[in-house]
């Protein structure tokens, strides 16, 4: 299983927690998105043969992109690619993108899977994130994209909004579920150095965020998806029984992707690498056939970590033996060892030999990841 991942770095307007490679103008767009299309043919090699099982348009906005640009990267990647017969085909939309022409469009297209940015049901929630659309527009893409015949619909939330109260959090919660949405990823409003919300909180303009309110819509969240019968498959994902998110779901499990874009990224089992993330650069390379990426080979220690790191976030868990098997008994002990005192704790279970976190350790997962991590050996 292989998938590709496209990223279009255009946005109307830059979202205020936003910390993603993306730009405003989209006067580089055609130049861009036949950049693309080289970059395709020219990569065709990386992931060895493999069917591609899922592509991925993320961003930025890729719903930005007409019809002519999304056909010719259809075709350029059918034309180095072998792909799957159902491939999981998602594009990211924003709200006020969707229209019932342009689902049109992308269902003939053969998208089969929406990824819209709600983020909120909440005015106060929107403008405060800097986002495009309004409540209305959010209620009504939801509506359009099921009447053109999308049942593959995933959106997303955020938690921990200063604007954002339990009762809001809980309606927003409500109103997603109430659709009948297959699947829901809900993220924890972050504030990353440099962004437009980092600035004005530390100029005092916006309330900060609160580590309290966030833990506890976390857990709010957690205990009302399970009432409804999501099941928690990823720190931030959940889903209905059989819904998973095939495309992220692979990162998860450590299959192999291709990147195409600038700032995107690959893996293919050994290395990870890493377009530049700038427009100017990237497509300069890519028209002088000197891509501008840079390559980080894995050793084991790294393939270890990274393995524990997106193992732990997901149902899937740990294996013990999987990783004597992988990398050898030593790790396999280390994990065990290190894994003991997370136990203790209730934050790790070790049910049948597979290591999962508990609710209580979902709150605390990275450092848990991070206190299992070896240096190199």
């Amino acid at each position: 299983m292989a998938g590709i991942y496209i990223h279009i770095p255009y946005c109307k307007q830059k979202c205020h927690y936003c910390n993603f490679y993306s730009v405003a103008s989209r006067s580089t767009l055609p130049a861009l998105v036949d950049a693309i299309g080289r970059e395709a043919s020219h990569q065709r090699s990386y992931l060895r043969g493999q069917t591609i099982d899922t592509i991925y348009f993320g961003g930025g906005t890729p719903s930005l992109l007409n019809e002519s640009e999304l056909g010719y990267l259809f075709d350029a990647v059918a034309a180095g690619f072998t792909l799957s017969g159902n491939a999981e085909i998602t594009l990211e939309a924003n709200p006020d993108d969707i229209t019932p022409e342009l689902l049109k469009i992308w269902k003939n297209l053969g998208i089969n899977r929406l990824s819209i940015g709600i983020q909120s049901f909440n005015d106060k929630d929107l403008i405060y994130l800097n986002r495009v659309h309004n409540a209305e527009r959010a209620h009504r893409c939801l509506t359009d994209a099921r009447d053109a015949g999308f049942d593959n619909l995933t959106i997303d939330l955020i938690f921990g909004i200063p604007t954002l109260d339990d009762e809001g959090w809980m309606r927003n919660i409500s109103l997603a579920t109430e659709t009948g949405i297959p699947h829901i990823s809900a993220y924890a409003l972050t504030v990353e150095p440099k962004t437009a919300l980092d600035l004005l909180i530390r100029k005092g303009r916006v309330a900060a965020v609160e580590e309290l309110q966030t833990a506890r819509q976390f857990e709010m969240l957690m205990y009302a998806l399970e009432q409804k019968g999501y099941l928690h498959y990823e720190i931030s994902n959940y889903c209905l029984p059989g819904r998973y998110a095939l495309h992220n779901t692979a990162y998860w499990k450590g299959h192999h992707y291709l990147g195409l874009g600038p700032s995107a990224h690959s893996y293919n089992g050994e290395s990870r690498q890493w377009n530049v993330s700038s427009l100017d650069a990237y497509i300069k390379g890519i028209n002088q056939q000197k891509p501008d990426f840079e390559v980080e080979f894995l050793d084991v220690s790294q393939q270890y970590n990274e393995y524990v790191m997106t193992g732990l976030r997901t149902i899937w868990g740990c294996n013990p033996d999987d990783i004597g098997s992988k990398f050898g008994k030593a790790y396999a002990e280390s994990f065990m060892r290190n894994a003991a005192r997370w136990i203790d704790r209730g934050c790790v279970s070790a049910d049948s030999g597979l290591y999962t976190l508990t609710r209580e350790g979902k709150l605390l997962a990275d450092g848990i990841a991070a206190d299992l991590f070896v240096t190199g050996r």
